[in-house]
């Protein structure tokens, strides 16, 4: 709960301030993250564990049960049928998702290999930041002792933001570590 306090006690008088909105539900506020893993490798027979991995993974990451994404058509180059399960998302709103973006801002992003800071590019038109993680070994919840194949994933975060500008202000101000230029 530090981030949502932290959001309310000095976030959002500073983007009202900087934005010149005078109602506090116009504020750009997060409003859910969506992690999600592809399972390519999985999709031949030659992980058939794979599947299981990622929900075991996904799980411990979020406490939350992972749905399974499945195909809308079929891709004959890439193997694909129209129902196949091709990937695992999780969503998180309200007290969750504020508790797993303080984890990942503060303990994930910093135990990545190589991190240098996000790209101030990755906020996109309008004001969400989707960012890639080669390695799930990142998160504190995984042990490389119980992980038998390491598999990348994703974090989307969206914002109410009308702007990138806007939702760009709200994640420096949450404390995300940019690139300086």
């Amino acid at each position: 709960m530090r981030l949502k306090e932290l959001y309310k006690k000095k976030v959002l008088p500073q983007l009202k301030q900087d934005f010149d909105i005078k109602n506090d539900l116009a504020v750009p506020r997060l409003d859910k993250v969506t992690i999600n893993v592809g399972l390519g490798p999985g999709l031949k027979d030659k992980e058939p564990k794979y599947k299981e991995q990622v929900v075991a993974t996904l799980t411990k990451i979020t406490g939350q049960k992972p749905v399974m994404t499945k195909a809308r058509k079929s891709i004959s180059s890439f193997k694909i049928r129209a129902g196949m399960e091709i990937g695992a998302k999780v969503t998180m709103r309200g007290n969750r998702m504020y508790d797993f973006v303080d984890k990942f801002i503060n303990v994930v992003l910093p135990r990545v290999r190589d991190f240098r800071g996000i790209d101030s590019k990755t906020v996109d038109k309008d004001g969400n930041i989707s960012v890639g993680i080669r390695e799930s070994l990142a998160f504190p919840e995984l042990s490389p002792e119980e992980i038998n194949l390491v598999h990348p994933l994703e974090v989307t975060i969206t914002t109410t933001a009308n702007n990138r500008d806007e939702g760009f202000a709200l994640f420096q101000y949450l404390g995300f570590p940019f690139k300086n230029k």
